[in-house]
């Protein structure tokens, strides 16, 4: 997620870079596929039975599978003592709002929405979606994202570190989603991604302070440290 003589014509080798450039950083934000698309819309030919219905608006996908680790594990280990200094964490609580952060920051980075974002990552991640927003922004396109269903969040790793005195967690996560993904062009084609329902996969990893003073004066919750694609 990080920003990346004689006859030779130099200016087209530039501007493939910086092309290039864009559709890497866009790539490892928004996740890779997992080697399964599923068309938009029915195929040519099939009719639907009754009337017609716009079910984009109606469907209510089924909620996602949340996994823990086994309290035993490493990892169970750590958010045990997570929650030793902080008595109102809840692995399971915090698998739902991972979540719902998830989805707010992926419509946000479409929408170019920096209020949003700004308030649901950590400093430096929003560096790089902000980055990534210019580029868009200065290329003339535009991106297109829409999260059909969240099919698995799980939580793969946990740590527990201190600084001066300040304790702060970060917890890694793993989603597996059906999006349709596609940044535009100014000319209106297709840059990257597809118009049609794709499996991603992304690891994101959240951050917050935990325990004492610190931890109820940051009023942040849980923000987007980093995110690359699984």
């Amino acid at each position: 997620m990080h920003s990346f003589t004689g006859n030779f014509p130099v200016g087209l080798v530039l501007l493939g870079l910086a092309a290039a450039l864009l559709v890497l950083r866009l790539r490892s934000i928004l996740g890779k596929q997992t080697g399964l698309e599923r068309p938009a819309s029915p195929p040519a030919g099939l009719r639907p039975v009754g009337p017609i219905i716009d079910t984009r608006a109606e469907h209510v996908p089924p909620p996602a599978e949340k996994r823990l680790p086994d309290p035993s594990s490493p990892i169970g280990v750590t958010l045990t003592r997570i929650r030793e200094r902080e008595r109102g964490f809840d692995p399971a609580t915090f698998l739902i709002q991972a979540e719902a952060l998830f989805r707010r920051i992926v419509q946000a980075f479409a929408e170019g929405d920096r209020t949003a974002l700004r308030s649901s990552l950590t400093p430096d991640a929003y560096a790089a979606f902000e980055g990534a927003i210019v580029a868009r922004e200065e290329a003339g396109q535009t991106q297109r994202a829409e999260i059909r269903a969240i099919t698995q969040v799980q939580l793969i790793d946990a740590a527990l570190t201190q600084a001066n005195a300040i304790w702060s967690a970060s917890l890694e996560v793993r989603f597996v989603s059906d999006q349709v993904s596609v940044l535009m062009g100014r000319d209106g084609l297709p840059v990257s991604g597809a118009d049609a329902v794709t499996e991603l996969a992304d690891l994101w990893t959240f951050e917050r302070w935990i325990g004492g003073p610190k931890g109820a004066d940051a009023g942040q919750g849980w923000r987007l440290s980093a995110a690359r694609s699984a």
